[in-house]
């Protein structure tokens, strides 16, 4: 009984854990028809503090696996919310765009440990309905950032104070997990669970039949979502002629789509298995895709973002739970970080790949290289299930 309560409780510290982890990844791009005309920047730039946020992360996830076998997921958990509660509250004071390229570094560093920390443990310990509502939650994160970021351009403060609201309530988060610091070291959620496993080294991942193409798909993915993300604002007010304040708030419907969809998919997830959720997820990310290349006004663009919100919400959390069941839970947290750092690969790469297309091409251009990106990621995921088929 008290195994289960301690359970249930560090289950409610990792639902609050992953609502951090989404506060602020939509505000660069919600916030930035404002930022790039206040530093004078091409709108290009963005694509510049989303890279090196990026590469913090593609570090800080190829050592989630030793520092989770060190300190514990606990302690990795605390540390890495409290590292970007930092960063952003640097962001809140800078007012140049070389200071956002600073403190971007912090806020990578603490973005990929977790994540690959907190997935795996759900994907060892949980149900793949606990990953779905789990992701909701960085969804409900993911939402509200823009909404408080539009709310106060709205209300006549600059985008510092969207920024600044998001650190303290990353302060609040930080210190709920620091005093749950013990209920963790009670259920040893620390080294304890990986002795038995070998420490592989990323030549030996790489060699493990299936890694390369699951490694490809999460790049597509991510670069799917964190590029509509990052540019559905710029994308708004640019193409469609959305004032920039509505474009913002607009903008937040992709992570509403996204939220919505992981509550639908934890129950979907009792029924279907996690290849048939990747696939559902990728023909609906098709039609949101279409939905918003037709001529039609702004309905049909919020209703094209919404719906690729919705396709890429079982993609995610489907991958990662099936990881153990694809390679083994001794071997899961190294997949997982490479995953990670993978995926953080393609949203270093492609928004601001795409970024130059828009400003030396057209922004126009965004459902194209979407679909290309969609293209490349069900042809992976069916190449994967083609290879971990064929080893059983």
């Amino acid at each position: 009984m008290q195994w289960r309560t301690n359970m249930n409780f560090l289950l409610g510290i990792i639902y609050l854990s992953f609502i951090s982890l989404g506060l602020p990844d939509a505000l660069l791009g919600s916030a930035w028809p404002k930022m790039y005309l206040e530093f004078q920047v091409p709108v290009s730039y963005a694509g510049a503090i989303s890279m090196i946020i990026a590469l913090g992360t593609i570090l800080s996830s190829l050592l989630s696996d030793r520092l989770t076998r060190k300190f514990g997921t606990g302690a990795v958990t605390a540390t890495s919310v409290g590292i970007t509660a930092f960063a952003l509250w640097g962001f809140s004071i800078s007012h140049s765009f070389w200071m956002l390229c600073i403190w971007a570094i912090p806020y990578g560093l603490g973005a990929g440990s977790v994540d690959a920390s907190l997935n795996n443990y759900v994907a060892l310990h949980y149900a793949s309905k606990h990953m779905s509502w789990l992701h909701c939650m960085w969804g409900v994160g993911a939402t509200i950032g823009p909404y408080i970021m539009g709310a106060a351009l709205t209300g006549g403060a600059s985008w510092n104070t969207g920024y600044r609201i998001i650190s303290v309530m990353q302060v609040v988060l930080t210190a709920i997990i620091v005093f749950s610091l013990p209920k963790w070291k009670g259920r040893n959620v620390s080294a304890e669970e990986h002795t038995e496993s070998k420490l592989l080294s990323l030549k030996e991942i790489l060699a493990i039949p299936g890694a390369k193409a699951i490694m490809i798909c999460f790049f597509c993915y991510c670069a799917v979502e964190q590029t509509t993300m990052l540019w559905a604002s710029s994308y708004l007010n640019l193409a469609k002629g959305v004032a920039a304040q509505t474009a913002a708030s607009f903008a937040g419907m992709f992570c509403i789509g996204i939220t919505i969809g992981r509550g639908i998919n934890g129950f979907i997830a009792m029924k279907l298995k996690d290849s048939q959720m990747i696939r559902m997820g990728q023909a609906i990310i098709f039609l949101g895709i279409v939905v918003m290349m037709l001529p039609f006004g702004d309905v049909f663009s919020l209703l094209g973002f919404s719906l690729i919100g919705l396709g890429c919400a079982p993609v995610y959390p489907c991958i990662i739970h099936s990881t153990p069941e694809h390679f083994g839970a001794e071997r899961s947290q190294a997949l997982i970080g490479v995953q990670m750092a993978s995926a953080y690969v393609g949203t270093c790469l492609m928004p601001p790949l795409f970024g130059l297309m828009a400003n030396h091409i057209s922004i126009h251009l965004l459902p194209v290289y979407l679909l290309i990106l969609l293209a490349v990621m069900v042809w992976m995921h069916e190449l994967l299930n083609k290879t971990v088929n064929s080893e059983e």
